[in-house]
């Protein structure tokens, strides 16, 4: 039996017992057990890519074009195929080693104002916001493209790709699976679709059926509590948007309600008066493709409405920065990982803190506190 199916089978189980025995700790605590799964499949060696090489097996050629999918695939074990990525695949650190097929058309270290006038301008005009390095991908000669036709801010659109494409004879043009999911049953739904194209179908099923269950463990922690905290998901600080898609759905799985985001629905603009007036009790900080440091920095210099001091979340001391990129922008395994790490910042109580690692959150004092960050309690 190969190791990632001896390590998926353990965790299965751990699961499981998860859910029968509630890990109580106390009369009104439950502690989950750390998502082990992504991190026994990620971790693990190249003993599969050996014994295949060595077996004179032929490895599938795959080019990932969303960090996401860069995710699944080394989960499912198939890291070892992925020959080309996107700048932003940074996630388990050996994809970033993989050539970059995709670069930017505009600054990803500007400030949040400059780089949405970029992108703005860019859109305004009808043009690409990536470029895929069609040469490169050609000569990766790949047999599988994994993309999305999701959001063309956040990765290359379909025109983009079949430009690239074109290039590619009829008859050996790559196989390509869209992965656009608007919700986390579209996350799992995805990942199973990932793993029949590369040739895991069984690891894509089990995969997806861990990771509901780590999510259906959080839900059922907070199902009977009455007490929901009205949450603010900030997916951008200049100017502000509120998260979409799937993170509404995860503030509600965590026992909180998303008080301007709409689930299954893309992230939108907002001002910041309504912002104020919506009275969020919790602030997430949780700008698209930033990690916690960046976040925390990028807030920092964030000018603030007058009234927000004012908020709840401010004067209660609960605005939250997060790791974006780990457990909330990008739609892959580590989700089931944000949807825990929430229901600890909403209900701490009763849902416990060994799922929220220092390196993923931190609580982010008010402006006349000097923004400063601390860890969070």
């Amino acid at each position: 039996m190969r190791r990632e199916k001896i390590g998926l089978a353990a965790c299965r189980m751990r699961a499981t017992f998860a859910l029968t025995s509630g890990r109580v700790r106390s009369s009104n605590s439950v502690v989950f057990p750390p998502p082990t799964l992504c991190r026994v499949l990620l971790e693990r060696d190249e003993s599969t890519l050996l014994s295949a090489i060595s077996s004179g097996e032929a490895l599938m050629r795959i080019c990932s074009l969303l960090p996401s999918a860069t995710e699944i695939l080394y989960a499912l074990g198939v890291g070892g195929s992925v020959a080309g990525v996107t700048h932003e695949c940074d996630f388990p650190p050996e994809a970033a080693k993989k050539p970059a097929l995709i670069r930017p058309r505009v600054n990803p270290q500007a400030v949040p104002a400059e780089l949405d006038r970029q992108v703005s301008d860019l859109v305004a005009r009808g043009e690409s916001i990536y470029v895929v390095d069609a040469e490169l991908l050609g000569s990766l000669s790949p047999d599988l493209i994994v993309t999305q036709d999701l959001c063309d801010v956040c990765a290359i659109s379909a025109d983009d790709l079949a430009a690239g494409l074109s290039r590619f004879p009829a008859e050996s043009r790559p196989q390509v699976v869209s992965f656009s999911p608007h919700s986390l049953a579209d996350v799992w739904k995805g990942i199973r679709e990932i793993g029949e194209a590369a040739g895991r179908e069984s690891e894509g099923q089990a995969l997806a059926e861990w990771l509901a269950l780590e999510v259906s463990t959080v839900q059922q922690a907070v199902a009977e509590l009455s007490l929901r905290p009205k949450v603010l998901c900030l997916e951008w600080f200049d100017p502000p948007y509120v998260a979409g898609h799937w993170v509404p759905e995860m503030v509600r799985l965590a026992g909180g309600v998303d008080v301007l985001g709409r689930e299954g629905a893309p992230s939108f603009r907002i001002d910041w008066q309504d912002a104020v007036s919506a009275k969020p009790e919790i602030v997430v900080l949780m700008s698209c493709g930033y990690n916690l440091e960046r976040n925390i920095n990028v807030w920092r210099s964030t000018k603030l409405p007058p009234g927000w001091d004012d908020i709840p979340a401010v004067r209660n001391d609960r605005v939250y920065a997060v790791d974006a990129n780990a457990n909330f922008s990008r739609p892959g395994p580590r989700l089931s990982e944000g949807v825990a790490l929430l229901a600890s910042l909403l209900h701490p109580t009763r849902v416990g803190s060994a799922l929220t690692p220092q390196s993923s959150v931190q609580r982010v004092g008010s402006e006349s506190d000097s923004l400063r960050a601390k860890p969070a309690s």
